[in-house]
């Protein structure tokens, strides 16, 4: 199934700009069929694969003389996995500083050797894209309404790599997934230095997974996987840095009773979670449906909110008491959304404690009726 990507067309209209494009995003999400995709409509290009030995020594020598020589006038220049090349940020800087009309995009599963990216060697310079699974943003524009409802039970449980799409059966989605925790999203993460090994990177991983939606204390997974608090947040941080986990703080500003130091962790497809607890019963023999429906809804908001080029922050909100709201929304003017998830059919309590303290608040409840609008809604 050909599955239009949204941030394709975006990063197209950047091309003729004197800019480098920075596509990020887990392995596998697609981030080479785009690039495919656009060599396909701009064949007269320089393509060159970060992780090609040659390239990456290639690209070393930091001379306006080598650039222009392996350039040979192209205007677009794509660089797949940059990050595997050392330094690449001050090359990149240095090319686009020194050689005028050019284009370049540059794709990285992580962003270790990444972070001047985004930091002063290519400030004003660069345009910033992020590339996740599947959106269902993205499958509103090849199904029907009937077609997303039968296929929500399929999303929760194997969550959305494109892979999926092209195999036939269930047991064919759970190797796969196995496969790609085990063989390509640590990948990353082992490579950087100081990592005591895969076995505790995927315990940390496990005891996530369990406590989706609940606050985490890193100073208990610390001493459960005998390691320090320092490295616990370490290896957080690692893991969200090759975008497979991303946390929620506590939102606090008008209450005493709230709690904000903590913080909840989920996964950015649910395919991913449950791969790694190795369950992919179907929600009627679960116990933690309430769990995936909140994360789903969640790294699915963030997915559309990323893709129109929306950039809220993102919290979660509870009381001392035990009033709580899965998430919230504020954007840069202050402006504050609520939502709590919805599965079954019990009754919500709205939170009055937190409908007294921000009574200009967008107040939501998403349930399986609605939740279309939320996470496959257009700009107006």
């Amino acid at each position: 199934m050909d599955i239009p990507r949204l941030i394709q067309q975006q990063i197209e209209a950047q091309i003729g700009k004197q800019k480098v494009v920075l596509l990020y995003g887990t392995r596998r999400t697609g981030k080479s069929t785009i690039v495919e995709n656009i060599v396909g409509k701009y064949p007269s290009l320089l393509l060159l694969q970060g992780e090609d030995l040659q390239v990456a020594s290639l690209l070393q020598d930091r001379t306006l003389s080598n650039y222009v020589r392996l350039i040979a006038g192209k205007k677009l220049i794509i660089i797949d996995e940059a990050q595997a090349v050392p330094n690449i940020g001050m090359i990149l800087k240095f090319i686009i500083d020194n050689i005028k009309g050019i284009t370049i995009i540059a794709t990285g599963s992580s962003s270790f050797d990444l972070q001047s990216f985004s930091g002063e060697p290519l400030v004003g310079r660069s345009v910033v894209f992020t590339l996740y699974p599947i959106a269902q943003i993205e499958l509103s524009q090849i199904e029907d309404y009937l077609t997303t409802t039968r296929n929500l039970e399929q999303r929760l449980i194997y969550g959305s790599y494109p892979e999926l799409w092209h195999l036939n059966d269930d047991n064919e989605k759970e190797i796969y997934l196995k496969h790609l925790v085990n063989s390509y999203l640590l990948k990353d993460v082992l490579s950087y230095e100081k990592i005591k090994g895969a076995d505790i990177l995927y315990r940390l991983l496990q005891m996530l997974a369990w406590q989706v939606g609940s606050e985490v204390n890193t100073v208990e997974l610390g001493n459960s996987l005998q390691i320090s608090r320092a490295t616990v947040d370490r290896y957080l941080d690692l893991l969200s840095k090759v975008f497979i986990i991303f946390p929620l703080s506590g939102y606090s500003n008008n209450l005493r009773k709230e709690i904000s130091k903590r913080k909840k962790w989920f996964f950015y497809d649910n395919g991913i979670r449950n791969a790694i607890i190795s369950n992919f019963n179907p929600l009627a023999a679960r116990n933690d449906v309430g769990q995936l429906w909140e994360q789903y809804i969640l790294s699915e908001r963030i997915k559309v909110n990323t893709y129109h080029q929306y950039f809220p922050q993102y919290f979660f909100w509870r009381t001392y008491d035990n009033q709580e709201i899965d998430f919230l929304e504020l954007d840069n003017k202050q402006h504050l959304k609520a939502m709590e998830c919805k599965w079954g059919n019990a009754k919500i309590k709205k939170p009055t404690a937190f409908l007294s303290a921000y009574p200009n608040a967008v107040y939501d409840i998403i349930h399986q009726q609605n939740y279309l609008d939320w996470v496959a809604y257009k700009p107006k």
